[in-house]
């Protein structure tokens, strides 16, 4: 415990001035919050004013949220806290020097899964622009999912090397990971419990003494820095795996010619002292920020640990296999896809395919790394055409999605559902067989979406993840 540290957080006194880097679905509902919190004074946004993502800077201090889909609250709590003057967005990082605590929400994508290497390029420049303007007695947070070991390490030795003070004794250091869903934003920051790691205990408690104030369910969960960056990844990779052994258990349905959804009631219908099956559903395929990666972190976080890991002998790690797993979804719509098209004597080649939903979250406009393209790198590379059509998805760098959703239907061979958005849910089989204009149209559905025996009786040749049940149908 540093007595140091202790006496310049007395005189500094209570945080008033709050800083968030990253402007996305962490960022922006935090500062918001914080803003919100009649303890606070200001809170500025950074976001770097580049061409990709410079727009958000007028959005913002317009009180305009630029995430799409459904985000309830969001936009009129923006609205409010600009209203009131207390919150700015900026591109000039030099500000920093003005706050009492600065949070980093930026994205942390791995360059190389197999060799665990992650790309810090923007985390590590956020830590920088940090290091460069922070001041005695500040306090410096890590949001962002990163490997265990990264904040009493990397980030320590990046801040302390551009600013010359020293963690633990001139200013504060934590880790505080994000557990947001998209669609539910504010209401998992306000609700969920608030892990909260510092390197040490002086530096835990004026994060806690940060977040405290947005929360109204949760309470404050204090550890250490690495155990806090374990809690996260490992959180994120329990879900990947629960995923994973419900899609493996959805293959194994089709191949028995069973109904997967049968056996999820049936799993899940176990109740009683001690007893939890928490079974999850199947689909084609995980995407977003987090699960494609955060077991990696959390594999590359034993590759740096103080004791050699003592596991048996020549085994795959089961999250990594998980991982695999899930990764193989769409290839698996795939095949479906071509298994479908065999049953009426086609081939893929030439094949006119309407994909619907590019977003890998139903209602969401949130297409970070989506299981869809995958899917579309497969269809192109066998001589497919696909049109893709999401409500909420405006723009994907080299990707054209159209809203119209009769455009990408009229004419297709094949539809494919890649996402539950709750529109579809209200598409009719007369509906969509009328715009393909075809005798024996084709659906896949990847998220259990439509009614296969309504479909099947339509004309259609279905196929639908975990519907051995129904796979095989006779022809109409």
């Amino acid at each position: 415990m540093s007595e140091k540290l202790i006496k310049i957080l007395t005189e500094k006194g209570p945080i008033k001035k709050i800083g968030v880097i990253g402007m996305g679905y962490v960022g922006i509902p935090a500062a918001a919050l914080f803003a919100d919190a009649p303890c606070f004074d200001h809170v500025l946004g950074f976001q770097r004013a580049s061409s990709s993502s410079g727009y958000k800077i007028d959005m913002l201090n317009k009180g305009e949220s630029p995430l799409k889909g459904e985000e309830p609250g969001l936009e009129g709590l923006l609205q409010n806290v600009v209203k009131a003057g207390k919150f700015t967005c900026t591109s000039d990082f030099s500000r920093i020097s003005e706050l009492d605590a600065v949070t980093l929400a930026i994205q942390t994508p791995f360059e190389d899964p197999k060799s665990l290497l992650p790309d810090f390029t923007a985390l590590i420049e956020g830590i920088q622009n940090v290091g460069k303007n922070l001041r005695k007695g500040m306090l410096v947070v890590l949001e962002s999912t990163i490997t265990p070991g990264t904040t009493v390490g990397m980030a320590r030795e990046i801040l302390e090397k551009e600013s010359g003070l020293v963690a633990g004794e001139d200013f504060a250091l934590a880790h505080a990971p994000e557990r947001v869903m998209v669609g539910r934003l504010l209401q998992n920051i306000r609700e969920h419990d608030r892990i909260v790691g510092g390197i040490d205990d002086v530096c835990t408690r004026r994060a806690a003494e940060l977040y405290t104030p947005v929360l109204t369910k949760g309470k404050i969960i204090p550890m250490t820095a690495t155990a806090a960056e374990v809690t996260k990844t490992a959180e994120n990779t329990f879900r990947d795996l629960q995923i994973a052994a419900v899609n493996q258990l959805a293959l194994y349905c089709e191949a028995m010619g069973i109904n997967v959804y049968d056996v999820r009631a049936g799993i899940a219908s176990l109740k009683g002292e001690g007893i939890t099956r928490a079974i999850l559903y199947p689909g084609a395929g995980v995407g977003g920020h987090c699960l494609t990666k955060d077991t990696y972190h959390l594999e590359r976080g034993v590759t740096l640990g103080i004791e050699p890991l003592d596991y048996p002998e020549n085994a795959e790690s089961i999250y990594v296999l998980a991982r695999r797993v899930n990764d193989f979804m769409p290839k698996h719509m795939f095949n479906l896809t071509v298994k479908a098209l065999e049953r009426v004597g086609k081939k893929p080649k030439g094949i006119k395919i309407a994909m619907l939903g590019w977003a890998f979250l139903n209602d969401s406009d949130d297409a970070r790394n989506p299981p869809s393209e995958t899917y579309r790198d497969m269809v192109l590379q066998a001589g497919c055409e696909i049109n893709v059509q999401d409500p909420h998805v405006v723009h994907y760098p080299g990707i054209d999605i159209h809203a119209n959703i009769d455009k990408v239907l009229t004419g297709a061979d094949v539809v494919v559902i890649f996402t539950g958005h709750k529109q579809y849910f209200e598409l009719t089989p007369e509906q969509i067989k009328q715009k393909m204009g075809k005798k024996q149209p084709v659906i896949i559905d990847g998220r259990n979406v439509v009614d296969p025996d309504k479909f099947i009786n339509a004309g259609f040749v279905y196929k639908g993840i975990g519907r051995g049940d129904k796979n095989s149908h006779s022809l109409k």
